[in-house]
């Protein structure tokens, strides 16, 4: 149990000097961009990337493995070996410096291209200053959020080539290096380039921010979208759409009122106006291009502005040929097929003027035999799975749909998908339940059976599914919920990342901390039982044992002994059979087939009849040090835990650890 203390220190730490938060990132394997920058400038060399060599392991596994057809004549070349004058960025980002190689990461690439849209985030993750002119070594740097922190990625300039042209992202005009040296650093963080094969656009979205994404099909567009999406940019959400395509050959392909389809649009505005005296609803969006824009209703002077009043005209501020253009909440509906929304965290947002999520993380395990508990499927382990409260006290001003409440937007996230498909691992197939504590409960204590298997959630993620992330908003009366993540099927090993925003401050914490209840001694020698005589006081029962082990019984002897003197007096001997008789209950009754032993997954529920409130890393500790192979645990070992956790708890029935 010294590994968990280690671990709960090193967050506390962490959490304390700021380490992994948006202004204070990370160095990603422990590289520190300015010194290996220097030390280079130092020895008047050019960095290689020991952590990320130029070589097949780090563009890929199989299709871009060694022996791949794909990878035939691949050579690394720094940009200032393909053109004579290389730049990293010339007159700003724009979406011509972002054209996809032969690397099916199109989704990565629209991320970027969204970044270019605002100059604020782009400067986050590519941290402004670097070139191939001034105090260049071959070094390059990019800030990337990963499962619930900052962490500041180092690269060297070495890019993928054949025949003197770069493999995968490259400029239009071929003479800058931002986005390829970007795509690189991304390709790094996830292990290697051929991990980017395939995704979702909110991947990349998220990992550029920090926010947590919604995506919603407008085919089936869920009532009061508009007043969704007009609140969301409030809060500054990034909104993007798109139409889309049947087939590549549509990629691009104008319609007939000049929309362009599988195309990347933001959106800018959402405003409701009076045309003729009847309210209209508008959506603004911007076509990163600069130029095509929506010729149908509400489009530059179409005749529908005539019937809007001077000031609303002039309060909407409606744009010339710029790319931006107005266009009705209905034809929006009608045009175009996708619309994600991406949440921003509040430390993302630097205007006074916007409103800000309240926002909550957590990180957890699924861990095989102890908090791997699959979805309520599966009674006999759901139990296990980890639980996380949330309090909403206050109900949304403004609130979208008209009714009082509490909006929640909950993002359960797996860790390391892409790094660990190289060793044939699938993500696997998650989603949670929320439960609301009733209130006579003590919202310190975790929901038990009673709660989880005999009352219906009071919601639940839409699906499960094998993406990287599940995520969907709710409206929740006040109250105290509890979140239970899983996977689908139990014994599914993974980590992962719990994030809750909510509209108005909402109290969150991960499980209730590890306690014990109050517990007797008693004192007194009448006569001596040393460690050796404990051994077979089991034996004759009708449970199956072996007898305690010797340090059990040195335990129990340490536990008992008020004098020091190392022997058990009668008193204190009476004592240890009423224990050990009082856990023999509560063994029986978690061995529910009679077999002399109990599922792992038992073990936190039996802890708790006992006294002991513990939270998944003890559990996923006690497991991992006295369950057997298939994860049962005997007599012996049930009395050899409690046994270490009295003496864990001997300072204070309240002590925590």
């Amino acid at each position: 149990m010294a590994s968990i203390a280690a671990e709960l220190a090193r967050r506390k730490a962490r959490l304390e000097d700021g380490a992994g938060s948006r202004s204070s990132a990370v160095p990603f394997n422990q590289q520190n961009f300015e010194q290996l920058q220097q030390d280079c400038l130092q020895n008047g060399s050019l960095f290689c990337d020991p952590t990320f060599p130029a070589s097949w392991d780090s563009l890929g596994y199989n299709e871009l493995g060694r022996y791949s057809s794909k990878t035939i004549g691949v050579e690394w070349k720094r940009p200032t070996e393909l053109c004579s004058d290389p730049r990293f960025i010339v007159d700003g980002a724009k979406r011509t410096d972002i054209c996809q190689g032969e690397l099916g990461d199109c989704w990565l690439l629209a991320a970027i291209a969204s970044l270019t849209l605002d100059p604020q985030i782009l400067n986050r993750v590519v941290p402004p200053g670097q070139s191939f002119t001034s105090q260049y070594a071959g070094i390059f740097h990019f800030q990337l959020w990963q499962f619930g922190e900052w962490v500041d990625v180092v690269v060297d300039d070495r890019l993928p080539s054949r025949d003197g042209r770069l493999m995968f992202v490259h400029s239009e005009e071929g003479a800058e290096f931002w986005s390829a040296l970007l795509e690189k650093a991304y390709a790094k963080l996830n292990g290697s380039y051929e991990a980017l094969s395939g995704g979702s656009s909110i991947e990349g979205f998220e990992d550029f921010t920090g926010g947590i994404a919604e995506s919603y099909d407008l085919q089936e567009a869920p009532p009061f979208l508009f007043n969704i999406m007009r609140k969301a940019l409030r809060l500054g959400s990034l909104l993007g759409c798109s139409i889309n395509i049947s087939s590549s050959r549509e990629t691009e392909a104008i319609t007939p009122q000049k929309l362009v389809k599988g195309h990347a649009y933001s959106i800018t505005a959402a405003e409701q106006v009076h045309h003729l005296g009847s309210p209209v609803e508008l959506v603004r969006i911007r076509n990163p291009w600069g130029q095509v824009e929506w010729t149908g209703a509400w489009s530059d002077n179409s005749p529908e502005w005539t019937g809007v009043q001077p000031e609303e005209r002039r309060r909407l501020d409606r744009p010339a040929d710029d790319g931006e253009f107005w266009i009705s909440y209905r034809d929006f509906l009608r045009q175009f097929s996708h619309l994600d929304i991406c949440n921003l965290t509040p430390d993302t947002l630097s205007s006074d003027h916007l409103h800000r999520w309240s926002y909550g993380e957590f990180e957890g395990v699924w861990r095989v035999g102890s908090t791997a508990g699959g979805c309520r499927n599966y009674p006999a382990t759901f139990c296990s799975n980890p639980q996380f409260l949330i309090r909403l006290q206050n109900v949304d001003d403004d609130p979208h749909d008209g009714e009082d409440g509490c909006t929640v937007l909950i993002g359960l996230m797996q860790k390391d998908g892409r790094r660990e498909r190289r060793f044939g691992r699938e993500l696997n197939t998650i989603g949670f339940s929320i439960y609301q504590v009733l209130k006579n409960s003590h919202s310190n204590v975790r929901l038990g059976p009673d709660v989880l298997l005999r009352l219906a959630p009071a919601a639940r993620s839409r699906t499960f599914i094998n993406l990287r992330e599940v995520c969907d908003r709710f409206k929740l009366p006040p109250g105290d919920f509890v979140i239970v993540p899983s996977t689908f099927e139990p014994h599914r090993r993974g980590s992962f990342v719990l994030r809750v925003f909510t509209e108005k401050h909402a109290h969150s914490r991960s499980e209730p901390e590890t306690q014990v209840r109050s517990r007797t001694r008693t004192a007194g020698r009448v006569s001596q039982t040393t460690a050796e005589s404990i051994v077979g006081v089991q034996r004759g029962s009708d449970v199956r044992t072996d007898g305690f082990s010797l340090q059990t019984c040195r335990n129990i002897i340490s536990l008992l002994d008020a004098d020091g003197s190392s022997t058990l007096g009668l008193l204190e001997f009476h004592t240890l059979w009423i224990k050990i008789q009082r856990y023999l209950g509560i063994f029986k009754n978690h061995d529910s087939d009679g077999s002399g032993s109990m599922s792992s997954h038992e073990m936190r529920a039996a802890l708790a009849e006992a006294g002991f409130q513990v939270n998944s890393a003890v559990i996923q500790e006690i497991v991992g040090r006295y369950a057997d192979r298939s994860f049962s645990i005997d007599f012996d070992c049930f009395i050899g835990c409690l046994i270490r956790l009295e003496m864990l708890f001997s300072e204070s029935s309240e002590e925590q650890f």
